[in-house]
């Protein structure tokens, strides 16, 4: 669990990153759930974007990103969401 200080921090690091992934009209899937595992494992935080034509609310599509990579969720602004995950061979962020 993430401390707010660290949120904060987190979402500065974020604030200049390009979305890595889209989620789009057929949701979240086991592929798509793998793949963002693999991304966090290699660069520890992300931003995927939820396209407008998605079915899923993105509350619920951060939920089963976060619940499927084992992430936490740093943000949900508009449709971009922001997921951590500490890396166990790459680890480039030190938290406060």
């Amino acid at each position: 669990m993430l401390t707010g200080k660290q949120k904060r921090y987190l979402r500065s690091r974020a604030n200049h990153l390009k979305p890595v992934f889209q989620v789009g009209k057929t949701g979240v899937n086991a592929n798509m759930i793998k793949q963002i595992g693999e991304a966090l494992e290699k660069r520890e935080l992300i931003k995927v974007s939820v396209l407008q034509n998605c079915l899923d609310d993105k509350d619920t599509v951060a939920e089963q990103l976060a619940s499927g990579t084992g992430a936490e969720i740093v943000q949900t602004i508009g449709r971009m969401i922001v997921l951590y995950k500490e890396s166990e061979e790459h680890k480039q962020i030190e938290l406060p």
